[in-house]
C-alpha cells in the first residue's frame, strides 16, 4: 500500500488531544481535555493536536511541521493521540520536503 500526501494530511487532521505551552517548564504538554491544563498553561496557547502540527508558511499555506510532530511522538502515547502509520512514514522520510497545503486553521468549539 502506498501512502500519499493526502493520507498523511488526513492522519494529521485525525490527531486527538490538546497541546498547550507550559510557561513554568518551558515545554509543550498534551491533555485530552481543555479543562485539564491548570494555571501554568495560558488559555491562548491551547490548540487541538490536529492544528498544533501545522505551521503557517505563507498566507493561506501551511506546512506539516515535523518538529511539532516530533514533540507529540516523544510523548510515546501514539495510541491516545491517534498517531497513524501515514504520520510515522512522514517522519521517517526526512529526505522529502515538508508537506505544504492550503488550509484554514480550525478553532475548537
Amino acid at each position: 500500500m502506498s501512502i500519499t500526501s493526502t493520507d498523511i494530511c488526513q492522519a494529521a487532521d485525525a490527531l486527538q488531544g490538546f497541546v498547550g505551552f507550559n510557561r513554568k517548564t518551558g515545554r509543550y504538554i498534551v491533555r485530552f481535555s481543555e479543562d485539564s491544563f491548570g494555571m501554568d498553561v495560558a488559555e491562548d496557547s491551547i490548540v487541538p493536536a490536529s492544528e498544533f502540527v501545522w505551521r503557517e508558511q505563507s498566507t493561506g499555506v501551511m506546512a506539516l511541521a515535523r518538529e511539532h510532530l516530533r514533540v507529540l511522538l516523544e510523548l510515546n502515547i501514539n495510541d491516545r493521540l491517534n498517531v497513524g502509520e501515514p504520520l510515522l512514514v512522514y517522519m521517517r522520510r526526512e529526505d522529502l520536503p515538508e508537506i505544504l497545503a492550503r488550509r484554514d486553521l480550525r478553532t475548537p468549539d
